[in-house]
C-alpha cells in the first residue's frame, strides 16, 4: 500500500529498495497519524494447507511437506489518486526437535496488489510424524505489518507430515467371494466389506472393471466399510480397491475377482404360445396359469422375435388367464415385462396385476388413454403410477416394470428403453394371486387385444437386458442392386419380387470410352450411382414397380433409395418412392422445390377424402446424390425422413395401415387419386426393411444385409 503523505506509485528500482526493507523491517504496526495504516489481519478461514485442508487447531496430516495459503488485504482508506493497496505474506512454521529444542522456519512474500492468495511452499526439511504449528500476517509495501493470523480471534494452525502409506485393504463378499466358482449373478447384490489394518485410513477408493472410481468412508477411521454393488453383465469382473489415510496416502491396489453367472431365469414364465383350444397356459417356470372362456390362443406373434403365437383376450368378463398364486414377492426386487399389441386405446387395460390383500392390486401393468394426445404405457405399484411411451392400436410393444428394492426406484421400460423412473417407492405386499389380462379394484382394466411371453423375476433385469427383450431388429426384406438388363425388369437379390419397367424407362451406363476416344471431351461422363449402371426416369411417364405390396405398412418399416435428379432446382413436385392403395399411398416421398423441402406424405387409412400428415424439412436436391430413407417406427409411433443419413423431418404417427398395393419407384398418388408427379432422375440402391433402422443404420442403409 502508497503512503497516505501522497507519493505515488514507485518506480521498479524504489519498489526494489522497499522489498530489501520490507524484509529488514521490523514487526509492528504503524500508528503514526495521518501516516500509513496497517494491512488487515488475515482470516483464519482463508488459511489452508495444500489448498483443500483448512487451518485447525486439531493437526491436519499431509503426505509431505505441505504448501501453505493465505488471502491478505491491505486497508484502501488511505490510498491516494492512482495509488493501489499491495500486500505481501510472512508465514512462520516452527516446532519441537526431539531434543525440546524449538525450531523455526520462516517466509516473505512479494507486495502485490490486494487482495490476494499467498502461498509458501514449505522446505523440504521439516520432521515428519511432528506437529507443526504455522500463522501468517499481511506486510505493506511500507513495511507495516498486521496482527498474526492466531491472535485473537484467530487459531494456531498445526499439520503433521506423514509420509507411511497405509496397509492395503482386504476384500470379503459372502455372495460373491474372490473364487474359481460362479456365483450368482446378474441383477443381484452383493456385499463387500473393505478392511485395512492401518488405524488412520479414512477413505477407500474402488473401481469395478475399470470404472469411473468411487469413494467411501468408514464411520470411524481404520473401521471397516461395506458397499453394496450388482452386476449387469455375466463373466469375469474384479473389483480394484485403495485404502486412503487421513493424510491422502494411498495404499497398493487390493485385486477381488469375481465370476458372475448368468442372472436367475424368470420365477414364472408363461410364453402363451399354447395351441389353439387349449384351456390353459403351461408355464415355463412356476404353476400353468388357467385360461377364461374370454381367451382365445393361437393369435399371431410380433414379428422378428422368437415368439411364434400370443393369446387374444376379447375385454369382457372372462377374458383373463391366472396360475391362481403369487408369481413374486412384490415387497423386495422384482421385474415382469410382456408382448402386448392392444386393439383399442380408449379406456384403461391391465397386462398383469397381482392382488393385494385389501381387494385392490399392488401393482399394475398396462395402459392409460390420455385426452388429447395418444394413450400412455403405465407401471402402477402401489400409490405411484409411472406414465411413458405412446400406444397405438394394433401395434406391438414390448412392456417391462421394475421395482428395485435396494434403493426404493421404480422404473418402466417401452420397446427396451427406459421411460419413466421414480426414487424412494415404497415396498408394497402383495399376497394374492397373479393375473394376466385384469386387476382388481380398478374395474377390472381388462385387456382387449394380444398379449405373449410373460415373464417375471424376482431379481433387478438391467437396462441391456431389457433392450434385448423387446428388441425387433430390422430385417430385411427385399433388396434391389440396379443394373442394367434388356428383359424390361429389375430383379431383386432373392428373385422373387421383381421390378417392372414403365413408360420406356431405362438405364443410365456412362460412357467412359467415349470420351478416351473424343480429343474433344475436356469432361468425363457422371458415374453410376452405384455399380456400373442406375435406373434412368424422364420425369414425364417413367417409373418402376413391384407387382405387389413389399413390406407391411401398419407395422414398422424402412424403405429407401439412392437419388439423382437431373436438375438440381426442378420445377415442380416430384415424387420419388411410395407405397399404397388404388386411389392413395400409405407414405410417399416427394420433394417440393416451390417449398425448398422434403416431404414425407402419410395417410391415416385407404378410404377417399382421409386425414394425412405431412412430415417437411428444408432442403435441396444435390448435384451428385442423396439416400433419401423413410423410418416408421410402430412402437413408438414415430415416423422419420432421413437425407442424406441426416433426419431432415420427424413426427408422431400412429395411424398406419397396411397398404395392399406396389412398391413405386418414381411416382406417386395425385389428389385426384390419379398417378402422377414422376421423377427426373436416377435411382438405384432400391432397399426395403421389416423394422425400423436405427439413425446409425440408415447412414450405411445402402450396405446391411
Amino acid at each position: 500500500m502508497n503512503p497516505h503523505s501522497g507519493r505515488r506509485a514507485r518506480t521498479a528500482a524504489a519498489a526494489t529498495g522497499l522489498a530489501a526493507a520490507l524484509l529488514a523491517a521490523t514487526p509492528g504496526i504503524a500508528t503514526a497519524a495521518g501516516e500509513n495504516l496497517p494491512p488487515l489481519q488475515p482470516s483464519v478461514d482463508t488459511l489452508t494447507v495444500d489448498s483443500t485442508k483448512g487451518c485447525s487447531d486439531e493437526p491436519v496430516h499431509v503426505p509431505r511437506a505441505p504448501e501453505l495459503r493465505a488471502v491478505v488485504e491491505d486497508t484502501t482508506e488511505d490510498n491516494q489518486e492512482g495509488e493501489t493497496n499491495g500486500a505481501g505474506a510472512q508465514f512462520e512454521a516452527w516446532w519441537t526437535d526431539a531434543d525440546g529444542t524449538e525450531q523455526r522456519r520462516t517466509h516473505t512474500s512479494g507486495t502485490v496488489h490486494s487482495p490476494i492468495t499467498q502461498l509458501w511452499r514449505t522446505p523440504d526439511d521439516l520432521p515428519a510424524d511432528t506437529v507443526v504449528s504455522w500463522h501468517v500476517r499481511a506486510v505493506d509495501a511500507e513495511g507495516a505489518t498486521s496482527p498474526w493470523s492466531d491472535d485473537s480471534p484467530g487459531i494456531t494452525c498445526r499439520f503433521v507430515i506423514d509420509t507411511v502409506s497405509p496397509e492395503p485393504a482386504t476384500i470379503v463378499s459372502e455372495q460373491y467371494p474372490d473364487d474359481s466358482g460362479w456365483h450368482d449373478g446378474v441383477g443381484v447384490y452383493g456385499s463387500f466389506t473393505f478392511d485395512s489394518p492401518s488405524e488412520d485410513v479414512v477413505e477407500y477408493v474402488y473401481s469395478v472393471l475399470g470404472s469411473a472410481n468411487e469413494r467411501v468412508r468408514p464411520e470411524e477411521p481404520g473401521g471397516p466399510v461395506t458397499v453394496r454393488w450388482m452386476p449387469e453383465r455375466s463373466g469375469p469382473h474384479h473389483l480394484e480397491v485403495y485404502a486412503v489415510d487421513r493424510a491422502g496416502r494411498r495404499s497398493s491396489g487390493t485385486t477381488h475377482w469375481i465370476h458372475v453367472a448368468e442372472g436367475r431365469a424368470p420365477v414364472a414364465h408363461w410364453t402363451l404360445a399354447d395351441p389353439a383350444g387349449a384351456g390353459s397356459a403351461a408355464a415355463d417356470a412356476g404353476p400353468a396359469a388357467r385360461a377364461e372362456d374370454g381367451v382365445v390362443f393361437g393369435s399371431p406373434a410380433p414379428s422378428r422375435t422368437d415368439l411364434t403365437s400370443t393369446v387374444t383376450l376379447d375385454g369382457r368378463g372372462n377374458s383373463y388367464l391366472t396360475p391362481d398364486a403369487p408369481a413374486t414377492d412384490t415387497a423386495t426386487t422384482f421385474a415382469l415385462s410382456a408382448w402386448v399389441r392392444p386393439a383399442a386405446t380408449g379406456t384403461p387395460m391391465t397386462v398383469a396385476s397381482q392382488d393385494a390383500a385389501d381387494g385392490t392390486s399392488a401393482f399394475t401393468l398396462g395402459l392409460r388413454p390420455a385426452e388429447g394426445s395418444p394413450a400412455t404405457w403405465a407401471f402402477r405399484y402401489g400409490s405411484t403410477t409411472l406414465t411413458g411411451g405412446s400406444a397405438s392400436a394394433g401395434g406391438w410393444a414390448h412392456l417391462t416394470g421394475l421395482y428395485d428394492g435396494e434403493d426404493d426406484t421404480l422404473r418402466l421400460y417401452v420397446n427396451g428403453k427406459e421411460v419413466a423412473s421414480k426414487t424412494g417407492v415404497a415396498p408394497v405386499s402383495a399376497p394374492g394371486a397373479f393375473q394376466i389380462g385384469r386387476a382388481r379394484g380398478e374395474g377390472g382394466a381388462r385387456w382387449q387385444g394380444d398379449l405373449g411371453d410373460v415373464r417375471v423375476w424376482d431379481r433387478v433385469v438391467p437396462r441391456e437386458e431389457i433392450e434385448r427383450l423387446g428388441a425387433r431388429p430390422a430385417e430385411l426384406a427385399s433388396a434391389w442392386d440396379i443394373e442394367r438388363t434388356d428383359a424390361g425388369v429389375i430383379p431383386d437379390r432373392e428373385g422373387d419380387k421383381p421390378l417392372t419397367l414403365h413408360g420406356g424407362a431405362g438405364f443410365y451406363t456412362p460412357d467412359y470410352d467415349a470420351c478416351f476416344e473424343d480429343p474433344e471431351c475436356v469432361e468425363f461422363p457422371d458415374a453410376a450411382l452405384d455399380g456400373n449402371d442406375h435406373l434412368a426416369l424422364d420425369g414425364t411417364d417413367d417409373y418402376a414397380a413391384t407387382g405387389g405390396p413389399v413390406v407391411d405398412t401398419a407395422d414398422s418399416y424402412s424403405v429407401g433409395l439412392r437419388v439423382r435428379f437431373a436438375d438440381t432446382t426442378p420445377d415442380r413436385p416430384m415424387t420419388l418412392l411410395s407405397q399404397g392403395g388404388a386411389d392413395s399411398d400409405a407414405f410417399a416421398v416427394r420433394y417440393d422445390p416451390a417449398a425448398s423441402e422434403w416431404q414425407l406424405i402419410v395417410t391415416h387409412g385407404s378410404e377417399p377424402g382421409t386425414a394425412r400428415t405431412v412430415v417437411a424439412g428444408p432442403g435441396t436436391p444435390r448435384s451428385y446424390s442423396d439416400d433419401v430413407v423413410v423410418v416408421y417406427d410402430d412402437s413408438e409411433g414415430r415416423i422419420t425422413l432421413y437425407v442424406g443419413g441426416e433426419a431432415v423431418a420427424t413426427a408422431e404417427f400412429n395411424a398406419s395401415w397396411n397398404a395392399p398395393g406396389s412398391l413405386q419407384i418414381g411416382r406417386g398418388h395425385t389428389a385426384d387419386g390419379g398417378w402422377g408427379e414422376y421423377f427426373h432422375g436416377g435411382a438405384d440402391t432400391v432397399r426395403v426393411f421389416s423394422g425400423a433402422l436405427t439413425a446409425s443404420q440408415v447412414r450405411s442403409f445402402a450396405h446391411l444385409s
